[in-house]
This record gives structure tokens, C-alpha cells and sequence, in this order.
């Protein structure tokens, strides 16, 4: 190792590791390891859940390693299938240039751009003839590439799979061998794809490269990974008001996951959060705000994080109103900066909080009900999750958004 291991490397922020007996005696050889990060320019933003994969290349980068990060312009215009139940369109050359150049500029936000040696896959997949295509996919079986999760479920109910999304994992796993990677990284949606470029080595001479697997970040709607897509995501360009105000309105249940994999809060004050957490003794919004404001002076510095808490606490924070407020369900779509669209109607009718629409309606004109202190005049508002709906003098409602 050519400086001493930090704590929580190999443990904190780490799904798995294959294999870790040989990724430690790696560690320990003193020698200056070719750690591979792969990506594919189909979309130009990082978000935190890509984060949490290049937070460990940086540590590494620490301990005097080297990165070497591919850009894959070939496997972006194939898509990545990782997941996916419908075959992806193919992207344009151009396209592929042009997210590669702003996702770039957001990678080196975390990543150590001086120890980073950024390859292009052009550089051998743009040779390659079609014997050497052919011997490609002579090391690997149909039964392999199928034994793909996201593979299997489309062959298995009858939708299609290209011949070019099969290609995908053969030419990841070549890159290992150009690059002779002692490490790869990826998220746990990168298994099989990993272990492709392990097997591919060993069958070409070389030794198996190590696999370093992080979780995959639940998104705001405290459900599904991280997903531009899915419009679950922060991204790390962002700007800080924005970051703060989504990181809290992410559900409770998601703060310690956060705490751990995006942020470097020592792991004694995580082990006093996950106590609070577990014994309720301490109000979920204060470690909402404590992470909102790590997280935004992680990617936009200090100032920033004080003038985006600042601004939430005068913009948002709610005051006067009982912790015990009773929290009930009302659907939503999220619209930005961490604030949902919705009708309070449904909700407050179904649940007996209002008589019925008429006593709803009477209320509003009397400007007798608020949200998060200010009065509204109609049943659509905007609101986060967690918002108080106050109704008349002394009825308050917690909103948890469905």
C-alpha cells in the first residue's frame, strides 16, 4: 500500500468485493494500482447516486492510485441495459461528444482530475476488424450473456433483445483488457458486467481485475435508485438552493444511507445519528438540515451552504407548530427545488378534517387555512414533504407525500 489504508475504505459505503482478500493484498503490495471507471455520455449529468462510486475512486486516489476513466463512446450509442425491459435508441456520435464534455466537468468535482488518465474506448474499438469482433464473441456463450438479470426477464417474456445490447457487456469487459485494470467500480447494477471483464482477462492472460461494488442511492421518492428519469434525482451542478431544498425533502428513512454514502461525516457522529434515529430523540428535519448543508459545501463550498440554509430557514422553516401533528397521505407531483404540486382537498374530506367541500371552501375564503405559515386561497398548492397544513386556529396536518 503506498499510504496507509483509511478507515471505512474497504467497509463504509461498499456493497461488495470481489475478491477482497485479493483486492487487500493489492493494497498492500506497494504498487500503483490502474483503478477502471467506465461511463457512457447517454446523459450529461452525475447525480449523488453516481457519487457514491466516485467518492471511493477519490479515496483511493488518496492512498496514491491511479484513475482511469473511460469514456464510453461506443457502449453509449448502444445504451446501457442494465434494468432496462425495452431495447434503448441508439445515440449519434455528436451526442455522445457533447453529454461526455459536461459530464466530464461534473466528474472532476470529485474525483482528483491531476491523478486521472481519461481514455476514449475509439481508441481500440475504432481498429478492431471483424475477425477480431468475431474472436470477441467466441470467449463467451449465448447462456452467459442471458444469465443477465434484466436479460433473462425480457428473453423470458417474450421482448426483444438486440444483438447490439448483447455486444454491451463484451465490449466493457474489453476495456478492462486494454487497460489492464487491476480494479473496477461500479453499483450493484454493474455486477455481471464487472465480473464479464474479470472472466475476459483470465481467458486472455491476464490477471482478473477486482470488482468494487457501492450501493445504488434511493432517490427523493425514498423508492426507486437515483434516477434523472425517474426525476428522483440531485444533481451535483445543481444549484445550491435547489440541492438543499431536495435533500430535505427526502423521506427520514433515507437520512442515514445519505449521511453514509455522500457524505464525510465521521463515523462516530453517524453511530450517534443512527441511535437518534432509532430511539426518536431528535427531530428528523434538524439531520435533514445538518446533511442538506454537508452536502451542497461538498460541491459548491461554505458560502454557498450557509446562504442555501439561510435562505431555507427563512423561505421555509416552519414555526409555531407541534411536533405531534398527525401526518396523512396526499398524492403529489414534484415540480422543483424540492416542492411537490398538490390538492389538499381529497385528503382533508376523506380523513374528516373538513366536513365536506362546502365547509372546505367557506375556510379558504375566510383565509383560515395555511401551509407552511402562509394563507392560501385555493386547494392546489406547493408544498415539501413534511409541509403543515393549519386549519383554523388549532388543527395542524403533517403532509407525507404518496
Amino acid at each position: 500500500m503506498t499510504k496507509a489504508e483509511p478507515t471505512g475504505i474497504l467497509t463504509r459505503g461498499v456493497a461488495e468485493i470481489i475478491v477482497e482478500s485479493e483486492l487487500r493484498a493489492l493494497l498492500s503490495s506497494g504498487r500503483v494500482l490502474t483503478l477502471k471507471q467506465g461511463f457512457d455520455p447517454s446523459a450529461p449529468d452525475i447525480h449523488l447516486g453516481h457519487v457514491v462510486g466516485l467518492r471511493k475512486l477519490r479515496q483511493f486516489q488518496e492512498l496514491g492510485h491511479k484513475v482511469t476513466l473511460i469514456v464510453g463512446d461506443w457502449t453509449a450509442r448502444i445504451g446501457d441495459p442494465s434494468g432496462q425491459l425495452v431495447t434503448r435508441p441508439m445515440l449519434s456520435a455528436s451526442q455522445v461528444e457533447n453529454h461526455a464534455q459536461t459530464y466530464m466537468e461534473q466528474f472532476f468535482r470529485v474525483v482528483d482530475r491531476d491523478n486521472t488518465e481519461l481514455r476514449w474506448q475509439s481508441e481500440w474499438f475504432s481498429r478492431f476488424t471483424l475477425d477480431e469482433v468475431i474472436k470477441l464473441t467466441g470467449r463467451f456463450t449465448v447462456a452467459q450473456v442471458l444469465a443477465r438479470e434484466d436479460f433473462s426477464r425480457r428473453y423470458g417474456s417474450g421482448n426483444p433483445i438486440s444483438l447490439a445490447e448483447m455486444l454491451y457487456p463484451l465490449l466493457q469487459s474489453y476495456d478492462s483488457v486494454a487497460i489492464r485494470a487491476d480494479v473496477e467500480f461500479g453499483g450493484m447494477d454493474q455486477k455481471f458486467n464487472c465480473l464479464m471483464g474479470r472472466e475476459l482477462q483470465r481467458s486472455m492472460g491476464q490477471h482478473p481485475q477486482q470488482v468494487f461494488l457501492v450501493p445504488l442511492l434511493i432517490g427523493t421518492d425514498g423508492k426507486q435508485k437515483m434516477s434523472k428519469s425517474l426525476k428522483n434525482h440531485i444533481g451535483v451542478a445543481e444549484p445550491p438552493q435547489e440541492v438543499y431544498g431536495k435533500v430535505m425533502s427526502i423521506p427520514d428513512h433515507l437520512i442515514l444511507d445519505y449521511f453514509e454514502l455522500v457524505t464525510d461525516v465521521p463515523e462516530e457522529e453517524i453511530a450517534e445519528v443512527r441511535q437518534q434515529l432509532k430511539t426518536d430523540s431528535v427531530n428528523p428535519m434538524n439531520l435533514k438540515k445538518r446533511l442538506a448543508y454537508e452536502i451542497v459545501r461538498q460541491f459548491h463550498g461554505k458560502r454557498a451552504a450557509d446562504e442555501a440554509q439561510e435562505h431555507f430557514t427563512h423561505v421555509f422553516q416552519k414555526r409555531d407548530t407541534p411536533d405531534e401533528a398527525p401526518e396523512y397521505a396526499f398524492a403529489a407531483s414534484y415540480i422543483g427545488n424540492g416542492l411537490f404540486q398538490l390538492d389538499i382537498a381529497p385528503t382533508l374530506i376523506r380523513e374528516g378534517l373538513v366536513k365536506g367541500i362546502g365547509e372546505l371552501k367557506r375556510l379558504l375564503a375566510q383565509d383560515a387555512i395555511e401551509v407552511d405559515g402562509s394563507k392560501i386561497s385555493g386547494t392546489t398548492v406547493n408544498a415539501r414533504q413534511g409541509s403543515i397544513i393549519k386549519i383554523g386556529k388549532r388543527r395542524f396536518v403533517r403532509i407525507a407525500i404518496e
